[in-house]
């Protein structure tokens, strides 16, 4: 009798196990699916010769928000990817606290937009690349972990990384030959 109470008792562990790697294996299907989103976003900036920074808000399995970086074309600093995505849902919602939403962005955000997300009660953040030189979701600073603040955001890093940097690298490396042309043809 107290074999088989141990083995159903591991069995329930087992089972257990494999609902878990299940329930992570719909997670990272479902932050995939979400970054890629995020990704459209970003190629949308890259059209306008703006850095490619891409943004999306998902809520209940729905996208309530989304933009990308405009910063050139609306002369403003304001317009960063994640800025315009929180104002799109806020609209949406009907509230500026969107506590139980996820917010993807294909760059990890600058201190103005991690400090919105805080502001804004978003619980999770999902970043496809790091931001070694400006970034605060860990690379400079930790804005949306900071323990004397009200809010802090769960953060996953790395999803479809390789893309969203190379939308970056991409990007960068066409703007540098850009100059030189343009650096070339006003020397002649």
């Amino acid at each position: 009798m107290r074999e088989k109470k141990e083995r159903r008792k591991e069995g329930g562990e087992d089972h257990m196990a494999e609902k878990k790697t299940d329930t992570c294996m719909e997670q990272i299907k479902t932050d995939e699916k979400y970054m890629r989103e995020a990704i459209r976003q970003a190629k949308k900036a890259w059209k306008l010769d703006e850095t490619p920074i891409g943004c999306v808000i998902v809520h209940e399995g729905r996208i309530i928000g989304r933009g990308y970086n405009r910063r050139n074309t609306d002369k403003s600093p304001l317009a960063h990817a994640e800025i315009t995505a929180i104002r799109k849902a806020s609209k949406k919602t009907g509230d500026w606290r969107l506590e139980e939403c996820t917010l993807y962005v294909t760059l990890e955000p600058c201190q103005m937009c991690a400090g919105a997300i805080i502001q804004s009660r978003i619980p999770r953040v999902v970043v496809g690349c790091m931001n070694p030189k400006a970034g605060c979701a860990g690379s400079v600073l930790n804005l949306l972990d900071v323990k004397a603040f009200n809010h802090q955001a769960e953060l996953t890093t790395g999803v479809l990384e390789e893309e969203c940097s190379a939308l970056m690298t991409g990007f960068f490396k066409e703007l540098r030959e850009k100059k030189k042309k343009e650096k070339a043809k006003s020397a002649v």
